[in-house]
């Protein structure tokens, strides 16, 4: 996009942040690592094959990473940004924004970002039995048909996005899981969430948003 790699544009995030010292990239393709160290990343290990498939949960690979840095490093981070080659264009104060919040907030087990439904969530159902059964339904009394309100009536709700996740090691390492029980929630603007070629239309026709100046001037440097 835009002659780079879409991992480029995660790097290149990472370096302009006055937060993050390292850039680690996990990837399991000698291709993949020689492209993130010519951006300016480390690739100290290759993720083993059985966290790389399509099926394959973000808590293997990170929970891989953390095992490696305590058996090579006797270290760990106490934060780890989490930046997803999927989502290339973030604004860097807006990341470096998150990231202060959940180092403020000594309750958070994790931060993840989102940006506002506008469907509203109220509005979804799951097929149960053959039945409708909508979300949300503890948050009303019995007998509300709230499935039914205008969507501006309704609580406001959120799109978890690829935009910044914020993961404590130590979380993970005490309780197993990724982002715990008490979660930051840091809500951006709508994101460029790469899943289809629709999506990458989308981010190249924002990539000429001023907005992303600094970070296509980065990129254009390491190229030359």
């Amino acid at each position: 996009m835009g002659g780079h790699p879409l991992i480029a544009y995660s790097i290149a995030v990472a370096k302009l942040s006055n937060f993050i010292e390292r850039i680690i990239v996990s990837t399991d393709s000698e291709e993949i690592a020689q492209i993130a160290k010519k951006y300016g990343a480390e690739v100290p290990f290759l993720r083993p094959k059985k966290f790389a498939t399509d099926n394959a949960k973000d808590i293997g690979l990170i929970k891989h990473a953390i095992g490696w840095f305590r058996r090579k490093e006797s270290f760990c981070p106490d934060y780890l940004v989490f930046l997803r080659p999927t989502t290339p264009l973030r604004n860097i104060e807006v990341v470096d924004k998150a990231i202060s919040e959940i180092i403020k907030d000594k309750k958070a087990t994790a931060l993840r970002s989102g940006h506002r439904f506008e469907s509203s969530a109220y509005k979804l159902f799951r097929k149960k039995r053959n039945y409708a059964e909508f979300f949300g339904k503890e948050d009303f009394k019995p007998g509300i048909e709230y499935q039914d309100f205008p969507r501006q009536k309704l609580p406001a709700t959120y799109k978890a996005n690829g935009y910044v996740d914020v993961l404590l090691p130590k979380t993970i390492e005490k309780t197993g899981m990724l982002h715990g029980r008490k979660i930051r929630a840091f809500i951006t603007g709508e994101v460029a969430d790469i899943d289809s070629l629709r999506d990458l239309d989308f981010a190249r026709q924002i990539l000429k948003d001023k907005e992303y100046s600094s970070l296509i001037d980065l990129l254009e440097k390491i190229k030359d």
